[in-house]
């Protein structure tokens, strides 16, 4: 159920960037990549699972042991129909910077620009960057980067949440134990879906966006 408040005019100006940069015909010069974050509980078996059978799924006990958690980075380039998951043990803003400039450095090297769509969590501001980096440096690496951010409360506008959905009910919606059990099914999982090309196709327009939410904007 949505609940929606009193579209002040940062929020629309805002969406009106995205839902433009989201319009755009692709460019692979400057690509648009969509990053968020998911945190994932680890849970263990307390007793050995039955494993399928023909014509009986695999059953395994409602007890479990908790594990620990771990977080996921999901950067998705929606045209282009590419993903990277990156587990890691925390989400600081060091771990932040570094899946940052993995995707700079080792991904869009030929890159002219890469718009990042984020949202609006306390780590995903350039002042992270200058605190890791050092001004300097981190001028010189954002350069090539132009930042675009959901408006507050309004996350969905961020495609790697859908990405993240497809992630959970595909992959990481079941049990895992292990932090390297994780990461061979994430890493399986992101290797079916760049191999196949999946894409997302981005709908809702400004137009749309008018027309359903113009009753709460504020003038």
């Amino acid at each position: 159920m949505w609940c929606i408040g009193r579209i002040t005019t940062e929020y629309r100006d805002r969406m009106y960037d995205l839902l433009g940069l989201y319009a755009k015909p692709y460019d692979p010069a400057e690509p648009v990549v969509c990053l968020d974050e998911k945190s994932k509980q680890l849970l263990q078996e307390t007793r050995q699972p039955l494993p399928a059978a023909p014509g009986q799924i695999a059953k395994e006990d409602y007890e479990y042991k908790r594990a620990g958690t771990r977080n996921l980075f999901v950067a998705v380039e929606p045209q282009g129909g590419w993903r990277q998951v990156q587990v890691t043990r925390r989400r600081t803003k060091p771990d932040f910077v570094s899946f940052v400039q993995f995707l700079a450095l080792e991904i869009y090297t030929q890159a002219r620009k890469i718009h990042l769509v984020l949202d609006n969590l306390n780590t995903h501001f350039r002042a992270s960057f200058e605190e890791v980096m050092g001004v300097e440096a981190a001028a010189v690496f954002l350069s090539r980067i132009e930042f675009h951010y959901t408006p507050k409360h309004a996350s969905w506008l961020n495609m790697a949440e859908i990405e993240i959905g497809i992630l959970d009910r595909q992959c990481t919606g079941c049990r895992l134990g292990t932090e390297e059990r994780l990461r061979a099914e994430v890493l399986a999982w992101e290797q079916r879906r760049n191999h196949e090309r999946r894409q997302i196709e981005w709908k809702f327009t400004r137009q749309d966006a008018d027309q359903k939410l113009s009753r709460h904007y504020v003038s």
